[in-house]
């Protein structure tokens, strides 16, 4: 409310506001816990809730509280490496304003917000600092491109792996059909000449007449079966010495003999009585 003063007598000695109000904290040189030179500065908001604790309770509460946060502020910033100092801001907001509304309460002033504004190393460090970074990025980068080699080897290798098993598998299948083609026809090549060799010696038994069972022990169905195969035999021998002859390369003129032919004297003698 209203006051009157009495002057001489009585003067106002203190001028104060209770609205919230702003102390910007200066820059100043800290050191961290690795020993690592950083300015640091900071901005504090507090009100006054008190005026007569705040007048009488300390001298000025204003320089009182500037030299209360920036010693706080050393001693906060000391407790942590430099790496810890870049990565811990809110937490020395959190200390700061803890620690000086510890005191200050006395004082009749509530500390309602600290915040860390700028916290600079020095030029050594900085330098250090950017070529650790690099280093850093290289080696990230250099892990990453061994680690994409290696990806890449790795499917190579395992490409390589799978193409031979298919391939193996794929070879595998081809001489299975293969045998399986090449039994096939030679199943199919033996019921031919089996059935040839049936039908050539029934044709030489039906020309010899039905009498020749009972000479022997079936000795002249045993040489009509023999006769039948010598002459499959000519007939093959002839076959081939024609393909030989039609054939682009060299010819050699082989004249058959009685001892070249496969069809001995006596069977071409037995197919010729049979007549």
């Amino acid at each position: 409310g209203w006051h009157l003063v009495l002057k001489p007598f009585e003067t106002v000695s203190f001028h104060v506001t209770t609205r919230e109000q702003v102390l910007d904290v200066p820059p100043q040189q800290c050191y961290t816990l690795d020993n690592a030179p950083i300015r640091a500065d900071a901005v504090v908001y507090m009100r006054i809730h008190d005026t007569v604790s705040a007048r009488y309770n300390v001298q000025d509460v204003m320089n009182a509280i500037l030299n209360l946060c920036l010693t706080q502020l050393r001693e906060e910033v000391g407790k942590l490496t430099l790496d810890e100092s870049f990565s811990s801001r809110e937490r020395i907001n959190q200390e700061l304003l803890k620690d000086l509304n510890a005191v200050t309460y006395t004082w009749g002033v509530e500390i309602t917000r600290v915040e860390l504004q700028n916290m600079e190393p020095s030029r050594d460090i900085l330098t250090a600092m950017e070529l650790q970074m690099a280093a850093e990025r290289k080696k990230r980068a250099a892990i990453l491109r061994s680690e994409g080699e290696r990806a890449t080897l790795i499917n190579e290798a395992e490409g390589r792996a799978n193409a031979e098993v298919a391939r193996a598998e794929a070879h595998k299948k081809t001489v299975v059909l293969q045998a399986q083609a090449e039994a096939e026809r030679q199943r199919v090549e033996a019921d031919g000449l089996r059935n040839a060799i049936s039908v050539l010696a029934k044709t030489l038994s039906d020309a010899y007449g039905p009498g020749y069972q009972g000479n022997g022990e079936g000795g002249r169905e045993k040489e009509s079966v023999e006769g039948a195969i010598q002459f499959l035999s000519l007939i093959r021998y002839l076959e081939t010495q024609a393909k030989f002859a039609a054939s682009d390369g060299t010819k050699v003129l082989m004249l058959p003999s009685k001892n070249s032919l496969p069809l001995t004297y006596g069977g071409l003698q037995f197919l010729l009585d049979g007549e």
